[in-house]
């Protein structure tokens, strides 16, 4: 199996883009590290999906909180010994007023959704990873970061600083082993509409299945030179 004995954590994993990713990462070998805000659905995940007690961990932790995120990564370590993979899958959106009308606390919240909780944890892992020569960062963004509709500047601010900070960091780990690559995702497909009701409305949506895909390719050996890319998932736009 192409990730047999890497530990890879993915954060947000009881949503449905998490649900897929750790069945996928599981299948592959890996040994799996759960992080959300409450242990109760990571639990009811891993026992849904039959994953062995001995190649998981289940952490709760807010990511807002820096130390939080310490705390859970250093978890990891201690149970596992290492860390190789991160798949960062936390998030929300807010949208539906313009700029002007937009409460600030909507800006704050979204920062702290995006760029806070990606800059922790990263901080977190990213250290170890470059000290053992192999690591992969996989987060989850969305093509608003770069091309913003009306509606949704909050959002969009929170993803473009998600991005900005996810770039950075590629070029700054570049030949040491450790890949960072980002997949936009218009919206993700939890019901697969676009399957059972395909509609010009649901034709750029993305299921779990495919990020999940996407997410396996780029956890392997072969994906070392996809550092620092922007990968659309919304083709059928």
């Amino acid at each position: 199996m192409a990730l047999d004995g890497r530990v890879a954590i993915v954060t947000g994993a009881a949503g449905p883009a998490g649900r897929a990713v750790t069945a996928t990462l599981a299948a592959e070998g890996a040994r799996l590290a759960l992080l959300g805000r409450r242990r109760e659905p990571l639990e009811a995940l891993v026992a849904d999906l039959g994953i062995p007690t001995d190649r998981w961990l289940a952490e709760a932790a807010d990511l807002r909180d820096p130390a939080a995120a310490v705390r859970a990564v250093d978890a990891v370590r201690e149970r596992f010994g290492r860390i190789d993979v991160l798949v960062h899958l936390v998030g929300g959106w807010t949208g539906g007023s313009s700029v002007l009308e937009t409460p600030l606390d909507a800006f704050a919240s979204m920062l702290d959704q995006h760029l806070w909780t990606t800059l922790h944890v990263a901080r977190a892992v990213v250290p170890s990873m470059v000290a053992g020569g192999w690591g992969r960062i996989v987060a989850v963004s969305s093509p608003v970061a770069t091309t913003p509709p009306p509606g949704s500047g909050a959002y969009a601010v929170g993803k473009a600083a998600e991005e900005t900070l996810l770039g950075t960091l590629a070029r700054e780990v570049a030949g040491t082993g450790v890949a960072v690559a980002i997949l936009q995702v218009r919206t993700i497909d939890a019901a697969r509409e676009r399957v059972s009701a395909p509609s010009p409305r649901n034709a750029s949506w993305t299921t779990p299945e495919e990020i999940a895909a996407a997410v396996r390719y780029l956890c392997s050996d072969e994906a070392a030179a996809v550092n620092g890319a922007r990968i659309p998932l919304f083709g059928g736009a």
